[in-house]
Formats: structure tokens, C-alpha cells, sequence
């Protein structure tokens, strides 16, 4: 099964890879000819006959060789960075498509790993590792044939010392090799995740000193790395160490034989000569075949690896998400509603929703409040279905939301996370992430609504600088501002806030908050809140706890019939 996955790489590149793998076998097989022309040479020598014919052809014999080799060679370059190319296309549109359950278990310096790493080994063993094997095989055939026609009983002598002994060896070895070797990659991505978790909370790890523990933490995982690669290098080395051994004890031995045979009148000094020329000659064929076959495993364990991603299961979206607006102008605000909505991350985790149940109207701003931990953020992962609820139902717009096609159904929501994160680039394409459409007249809009003016004023390029990976060149308001924009941009029919402006200062607190209340005559507005004074004016105001909804209405209702809420209220201060 594995082997036909790896081939599967190779099916497409087939026929320039014919055509590579048949320019190095016809430049190694002018190599073939050179110890015949070596014997004729010799017994030129010996019958004192000129020998100008035969120095030229084994000089034509010698470039042709070489450049016909360096074409093909060439090519199967070309043709491996071609497989590497498709592997990293099938491997990132697979990652970006998976499921978000799956996600929260993988490491991204582990997927780094194998879309670098791994597809680099697959270019290994699909050129260098089974092409070249092939050609191998072939010269080791043609030499075989010319060996066997000089002398049949020092080819049996060669067999037998040969083939068998590194074609038994190498059996067992190869098993192991592939073994080994999965280890040594699996072992080389935790490496990447590790660096990967140190890097993406740099600022963190300086600020509570933890540098050399995080070195401590990395140099050991490469360590481990190391060790493990070592394993591979000593099998590895066992085999090569078996295929000298073994054509060196076949040359004693031939030179043994063959020397009685000679004194014996049985064989010509010249053949002795050309046959030992041969026997040398087997020497870069039997050597790519083994190599070939460690690589395979190489390959092997690659492919492994990639599949293991292949083989996961990715959201069902029947045509790309849309980079640009879906919805007409004007398009209606949707409802939504949760009844008895039942859901947890994963089997063995504790329940994050008991029968949540709530209605958002049509239009106008409504508000989920409550403690760290009610499910509130989670109401926004089951409305962009980046989970399936296990039970209940949640409509959007009176109808199911298992019934929307996905990029539908997200090409209607805004969603600003409660992060906001921004993406390495200019700030002009971070705005225009999901609405690349937009006018020049709605940016510049967006911008003054969220209070960018001054920063796309103060950076140097304006708004063609770029922010930096994560955007770490603009502080956490700044950030937070960008992604309200972004959203803006989209015209969403329903716009998702988590913790919008909780990194934003009081005046740019309270524009947001106009911003908001403006947009919510336009569209529906769900909020995320843990500052109370950002939804007071809220159309409706759902308090969660413990996963549960324990009561929905406006402030001042809130404040006189829920504890929770009234407690919450007393805490910021807003009650008079």
C-alpha cells in the first residue's frame, strides 16, 4: 500500500522520467564498453598492432558517456523538484482544508516539518533512489552478459560471493533501515515544534527570563533528533560496509581464480584484465541499488508521514471560499438560534455546552456575558462550524447549519477573533483579506471608522507597510482595529466580536463602540464581552455560566433579575 502511495508521485512525471532514466542508461552504458576496448587494447599491445582506432573510440566512448549523463542527470533534477512541488501543493491544500479538532492536536513546527522535510526525501528516492536503480539494474545485467561471455567460472565466483551474500544481508537490513529512519523524522519535526512553541511566544519567554530553559528544552529534542539519525547513519553504514567487503573479497577471489586460469591456458591475459575492469565496474551499480533500496525506505518512511496528514479528514467545501465578497449590496441581517445545543471538544473532554438555547434577532446588537469558561467564545467556533455540535440544533437565517454549504455560509459571517490576528504583510492586504473587491472609496471608509487614520498617516509606506509576521510591528489595539476593519469590509450579514476592544484605550474604546452601534442598524451584531460597559446599550444581553444560559434580557432587566449579571455589573463599577 505504502509503495503504491509512493509511486503514485512518480505516475505523473512518467515519461520525462523515462526519458531522464533512458539518457543515463545509455551514458553508463558507453561505460561498458571500455574494458572491452581495454582487452582489445591489450591484445593490440601484445600483437604489436596500432592502436590509434581504438584509443579513439574509447575517448568517444568517454564523452559521450558524460554528457548524455549530465542531460539525464538534469533532467531527473528537474523532474524531482517538479515531484517535490506537488507533494507541497497536495500537503498545504490538505493542511488548510482539515477539520479544526484535528488541528488543535497537530504542532505546527511537526507540519512545517513535513511539508520541508519530507517531501525533500521523496525527491530523493523518487529520482536519485528508483530511477537510478533501474539503470543500475540494467548495467548490472549488460556487465553480467559480457562478464559471462569472457568466463563463465569466474561470473559463478562473482555471483555467488556478490549477489548473494549483499542481497541476503541487505533483506534483513532494509526493514530496519525504514524503521529507524521514521523515528529519525518523527524525532526531527518534535524539534520543529519545539522551536516552533519557543518562537511564537518570544516576547514571553524574554520577559520571564526563560531563555536558557527553552534552549535546554530545544538543544535536548535535537539531541534526541541526532540520536536517532545516528541510528539510521550505523545501519546505513552496515550495508555500505557489506557491499566493499564483498566485492573486495570477489576481487581476491577472481584474481585468484582467474590467474590459475590464465596459467592454465584456459583464459587470455586480456580477458583477466578486462574481466577484473568489470568486476570494478559492478561496483557503482550494486552500489546504487543498495543505496536505492535504503533510500527507498527513506521514502517510505516519508510517505508515512505525509500520509498521515492525507488521510485525515478536511471540511467539506465544495468550491473555494470566496476572497471577495458573496452577498449583494443591502443584502437583509439574519437570525440565530441555538436550542439545546450540546456540545464538547472531543470525546473524553468535559461538556462545554448543556443545552445552550438562546435567540439573536434578526438586526440589532445582542450580547453574550458571563465568567472565563461558559462556552461564550465557543458559540462563535460552532456558528463558523469550525466544530459539529453533537446534539441540539443551531439555525442560521431558519435554516440548519449543517444544510449551508461552508464557504456559503462563512462568506456570510464577519468574525473578528479575540486575538485579532493579523498576517505577515502589508497592512493594505491584511484590510483586504477577505474583501480584495473592495473600492478604494470603501477602505478609506473602513479606515476612519476604526481610527487608522493616524496610523496609516505615521508608518512610513502608509498603508503599503509591512506589519511584520503576526503583525508585530503595530500594538494590540492597533491590531484589534485592523481585524474590526477587515470585517467591516466584508459586509457581513452577521458580524462576530470577540473581546473586539478589549486592547483598545477609552477614547478609542468609546468610537469603537459608535462604530459598533452604527453597524448594528446594519447588519446583526453577535458580541463577546467581558468589559460590561461595551454592551450596555445592547438590544439583548445572553448571560452564560458553566456552559448553560441562565438568563436574557437588556442591562437595566439584568441588573434587577440575575445575581450573576448584577454581580458582574457591581465589580466595573456600572451600577449607580
Amino acid at each position: 500500500m505504502v509503495i503504491r502511495e509512493l509511486f503514485a508521485y512518480l505516475w505523473p512525471h512518467k515519461w520525462i522520467l523515462m526519458a531522464g532514466g533512458s539518457l543515463g542508461l545509455v551514458g553508463s552504458a558507453a561505460g561498458l564498453a571500455m574494458p572491452l576496448l581495454a582487452k582489445h587494447m591489450v591484445d593490440a599491445l601484445g600483437e604489436h598492432r596500432p592502436m590509434g582506432g581504438l584509443l579513439l573510440a574509447l575517448t568517444v566512448a568517454v564523452l559521450v558517456g558524460a554528457v548524455v549523463s549530465a542531460l539525464g542527470t538534469y533532467m531527473m533534477e528537474r523532474t524531482g523538484e517538479g515531484i517535490v512541488l506537488g507533494a507541497r501543493h497536495r500537503l498545504v491544500d490538505r493542511m488548510l482544508r482539515l477539520k479544526m479538532a484535528d488541528v488543535d492536536h497537530l504542532q505546527p513546527g511537526d507540519l512545517l516539518s513535513r511539508v520541508t522535510g519530507d517531501t525533500i526525501l521523496l525527491r530523493v528516492v523518487l529520482t536519485n533512489g528508483v530511477v537510478n536503480s533501474i539503470n543500475a539494474a540494467f548495467l548490472l545485467v549488460g556487465a553480467i552478459v559480457l562478464m559471462a561471455a569472457m568466463d563463465g567460472v569466474l561470473l559463478m565466483v562473482v555471483m555467488l560471493l556478490v549477489v548473494v551474500f549483499i542481497g541476503g544481508l541487505t533483506g534483513l537490513i532494509m526493514p530496519t533501515i525504514r524503521r529507524t529512519q521514521k523515528r529519525a523524522q518523527e524525532a526531527l519535526g518534535d524539534t520543529g515544534a519545539m522551536l516552533d512553541r519557543s518562537l511564537q511566544a518570544h516576547r514571553t519567554v524574554k520577559a520571564n527570563g526563560a531563555e536558557e530553559r527553552e534552549i535546554a528544552v530545544i538543544s535536548d529534542a535535537a539531541t534526541r533528533a541526532r540520536d536517532k539519525g545516528l541510528q539510521v547513519a550505523r545501519w546505513i553504514s552496515l550495508s555500505r560496509m557489506t557491499t566493499r567487503m564483498a566485492m573486495q573479497i570477489a576481487f581476491v577471489c577472481v584474481l585468484a581464480v582467474g590467474g590459475a586460469r590464465v596459467a592454465s591456458g584456459a583464459l587470455e591475459l586480456s580477458g583477466l584484465i578486462a574481466f577484473l575492469l568489470y568486476l570494478f565496474y559492478l561496483i557503482a551499480p550494486i552500489g546504487q541499488i543498495v543505496e536505492g533500496l535504503v533510500q527507498l525506505q527513506h521514502g517510505l518512511a516519508a510517505v508515512n508521514r505525509i500520509k498521515e496528514i492525507e488521510d485525515l479528514p478536511t471540511e467539506l467545501i465544495v468550491t473555494p471560499a470566496p476572497l471577495t465578497r458573496s452577498e449583494p449590496a443591502g443584502s437583509p441581517p439574519i437570525g440565530v438560534r441555538f436550542q439545546d445545543v450540546v456540545f464538547r471538544y472531543g470525546e473524553y473532554r468535559p461538556i462545554v455546552h448543556n443545552g445552550v438555547t438562546f435567540d439573536v434577532r434578526p438586526g440589532g446588537l445582542t450580547a453574550l456575558v458571563g465568567p472565563s469558561g461558559a462556552g461564550k467564545s465557543t458559540v462563535f467556533a460552532l456558528l463558523e462550524r469550525f466544530y459539529d455540535h453533537q446534539s441540539g440544533t443551531i439555525t442560521v437565517d431558519d435554516r440548519d447549519i449543517r444544510d449551508w454549504p461552508l464557504a456559503e455560509l462563512r462568506a456570510t459571517l464577519g468574525y473578528v477573533e479575540q486575538d485579532a490576528p493579523v498576517l505577515s504583510g502589508t497592512l493594505r492586504e491584511n484590510l483586504l483579506y477577505a474583501a480584495q473587491d473592495a473600492t478604494e472609496e470603501e477602505l478609506a471608509r473602513a479606515i476612519s471608522r476604526t481610527r487608522l487614520g493616524d496610523l496609516v498617516t505615521r508608518l512610513p509606506e502608509g498603508l503599503d507597510t509591512p506589519v511584520g509576521h503576526r503583525g508585530v510591528l503595530l500594538s494590540g489595539g492597533e491590531r484589534q482595529r485592523v481585524a474590526i476593519a477587515r470585517a467591516l469590509l466584508r459586509k457581513p450579514r452577521l458580524l462576530l466580536l470577540d473581546e473586539a476592544t478589549s486592547q483598545l484605550d477609552a477614547v478609542n474604546e468609546l468610537r469603537l463602540r459608535e462604530v459598533i452601534a452604527e453597524t448594528a442598524t446594519e447588519t446583526t451584531v453577535l458580541i463577546i464581552a467581558h468589559r460590561l460597559s461595551t454592551v450596555t446599550d445592547a438590544d439583548r444581553i445572553v448571560v452564560m455560566e458553566a456552559g448553560e444560559v441562565r438568563a436574557v434580557g437588556t442591562h437595566d432587566e439584568l441588573v434587577g433579575q440575575d445575581n450573576l449579571y448584577r454581580e458582574l455589573a457591581a465589580t466595573q463599577f456600572l451600577l449607580s
